[in-house]
């Protein structure tokens, strides 16, 4: 039997993911630093929350390509708060950002065409473009006292085959906010080539400082596509709930192909639909606590990376995540093999685009005193074990 080349993956069991299977399996303490599931990371939710899911008009089967009107009059309240009208004209709800990312690639390119695409950066990108035949092509994101793109390097990444710049605002995992004089920058490069922009704002209700503004604003010339969901803005993944927003030239004739595609699926389901103005609406009881959380953790950090010059949190705007720069003594997935027998889970630099050696990313989503037993592990290893043979 033949596959497609497009499913052509490695589907072998990695190292890192068996030893981890295993010491899970034998029942050993791991105090997870990569915990990224807000459901599985001891917080709080509405009693009343499924409620929202009882709905009898749900039991309509009304099939609106882009779907149902109350659910996009949810995603324009979400946009008012922030300061930006968006109608509901221009919302196509998906069932997740991914499936979001993947009509976006069908309107936007052909077969063998290029999306540029910011690393570090989330690597979930790669597998969507395989599969929609596409390819991500990095452009570079640089740390100076923060993280910032490197305008020379977008440029020279861009080909007669680039479509498109996708940008993630905040970034994942550097949590580094598009700054004003960077969309200025990435504007510019889109008016020259004729490319489109997408953002990807699922982090945007979690800065660590002034509120970002939102992309769905739009951009004077350039086709902005703003992509966002339950998941992060609610802290609901399991209920499959997206979307996109359309603004600038075409957006007209992107809005009646992305109906299309929309059509040809029909994936958004009618209880969520109509649950989704509750869930939008009742969604900062869970931000707080999240944002609580995150820089709870992130103090903690710091606290215990201010004993050791040699070790380095990255500076972070905003999203669950922090970059750490450890001394570049083995490659980082030994480190992690060698953290976990101590029973510390941490993601390697590598998984994100980083040098495979010198760079750790943690999760700060953990209880507060999983992720503190965490990082006073991490560190003594850093700091002793691994130091005192190789530093």
């Amino acid at each position: 039997m033949r596959f497609s080349r497009r499913t052509e993956w490695n589907t072998e069991e990695s190292v890192l993911a068996r030893v981890h299977r295993e010491r899970l399996q034998a029942g050993l303490p791991i105090a997870d630093l990569t915990a990224s599931n807000p459901t599985r990371c001891g917080f709080g939710y509405n009693s009343a929350l499924l409620e929202a899911l009882t709905d009898p008009s749900a039991l309509d089967y009304d099939p609106q390509p882009k779907g149902l009107r109350a659910g996009r009059e949810a995603v324009c309240g979400y946009y008012a708060d922030h300061g930006v009208k968006v109608d509901p004209t221009q919302v196509v709800l998906t069932t997740s950002t991914s499936e979001a990312y993947s009509f976006l690639l069908r309107l936007l390119c052909d077969a063998g065409d290029e999306i540029l695409v910011p690393q570090p950066g989330y690597p979930l990108f790669d597998f969507l473009a395989v599969l929609d035949d596409v390819r991500m092509k990095a452009a570079p994101l640089v740390y100076d006292y923060g993280w910032q793109i490197e305008p020379e390097g977008f440029r020279r990444a861009i080909t007669p085959k680039t479509r498109a710049i996708a940008l993630v605002h905040p970034n994942n995992p550097t949590g580094h906010f598009t700054k004003e004089w960077e969309a200025l920058e990435v504007a510019a490069m889109c008016r020259e080539h004729g490319l489109s922009l997408i953002v990807d704002e699922v982090f945007l209700d979690y800065g660590l400082g002034e509120q970002a503004t939102s992309f769905a604003a739009g951009i004077e010339g350039v086709p902005v596509y703003v992509v966002s969901g339950l998941s992060k803005i609610a802290g609901l993944p399991q209920m499959k709930a997206a979307w996109i927003v359309t603004t600038g030239p075409e957006r007209e004739a992107a809005l009646k192909r992305l109906e299309v595609i929309a059509d040809t699926f029909l994936s958004m389901n009618a209880p969520v639909q109509h649950a989704m103005p509750q869930w939008l609406e009742t969604r900062l009881g869970i931000q707080q606590q999240i944002r609580q959380r995150v820089t709870s953790n992130l103090a903690e950090l710091d606290r215990q990376f201010a004993k050791h010059p040699a070790l380095e949190r990255l500076k972070v705007e905003g999203g669950w995540y922090a970059v750490l720069r450890i001394p570049s003594t083995q490659p980082d997935e030994q480190t992690v093999l060698e953290l976990l027998e101590k029973g510390v889970w941490i993601h390697p630099g590598y998984f994100f685009g980083m040098p495979e050696s010198g760079w750790l990313v943690t999760s700060l989503l953990a209880p507060e005193q999983e992720f503190m037993t965490g990082v006073t592990r991490l560190i003594a290893y850093l700091g002793t074990d691994q130091g005192s043979n190789k530093m």
